[in-house]
């Protein structure tokens, strides 16, 4: 049995998984949802990592600065948070508001709750979670 030679692809890992282009449309929808979520400043900093009270009143006013890795993927996973209920609940108002409610799922927890852990594990467990309720994986 002869095996066809395969043709090597380069790595490219300088090449960042999102740009910086979309990490700033990242951090201006972010805003945008924390926002809807109704979240205090000191909540929204801590989803974001502990980021420091002047950069997120900046972020606030438009001027978005550098966004380092750790970041992106919060982002990432919150706006993927964000998908996952936009398709569990039809009225956009009840998706914003169930990160508020307490569930059963969580002993009587809020996500949000969940959420202000701190830790990008939280983030990504949450995810799971409603990916698995919507029958996503």
């Amino acid at each position: 049995m002869q095996f066809a030679e395969v043709q090597s692809i380069a790595a490219s890992p300088g090449q960042p998984l999102i740009t910086d282009e979309e990490a700033a449309a990242l951090a201006r929808t972010t805003v945008n949802l924390f926002r809807a979520w109704e979240l205090s400043d000191a909540e929204a900093r801590t989803l974001l990592g502990g980021m420091a009270p002047r950069t997120w009143a900046r972020w606030k006013d438009g001027d978005i600065g550098r966004i380092d890795r750790d970041l992106r993927a919060r982002m990432a996973i919150l706006m993927g948070i964000h998908k996952a209920l936009r398709y569990l609940f039809t009225e956009p108002a009840r998706a914003y508001a169930w990160v508020r409610k307490p569930n059963a799922a969580f002993a009587g927890q809020r996500a949000l709750d969940i959420m202000l852990r701190g830790e990008i594990t939280d983030l990504i467990d949450l995810r799971a979670y409603l990916d698995a309720e919507r029958g996503g994986w």
